[in-house]
């Protein structure tokens, strides 16, 4: 049985092809220069993104009233746990500090 394709939103088809683009760019110095310009912004553009699903998470969950579950099911890959801190914008990085911080602490 062979497995099912996921279905691939168009805007994430279009990033592709927006990389597929920087690939077609024959000089070598062209290239270079638009992949660092793209690489320069993304920090900004990361975060719009992130900031952006957060919200959307939180919507579904205080608007359609999903469960973490569903919402994890949603945003694919994750666990429900997961999908809570996404909803409070926590990063990978973020939750590590966490972690750490709370493991550093005596007597909790």
């Amino acid at each position: 049985m062979a497995k099912e394709e996921e279905e691939v939103p168009e805007e994430v088809t279009k990033l592709r092809e927006a990389i597929a683009a920087f690939t077609a760019i024959e000089d070598d110095a062209d290239c270079t220069a638009a992949v660092s310009q793209a690489l320069r912004d993304w920090p900004e553009l990361h975060s719009e993104l992130r900031k952006l699903r957060e919200d959307r998470v939180n919507a579904l969950r205080t608007e359609r009233r999903m469960t973490w579950a569903e919402i994890a099911g949603v945003i694919g890959k994750v666990t429900p746990e997961r999908a809570q801190q996404i909803s409070k914008g926590l990063s990978g990085a973020q939750r590590k500090k966490n972690q750490r911080a709370a493991e550093q602490r005596p007597g909790e």
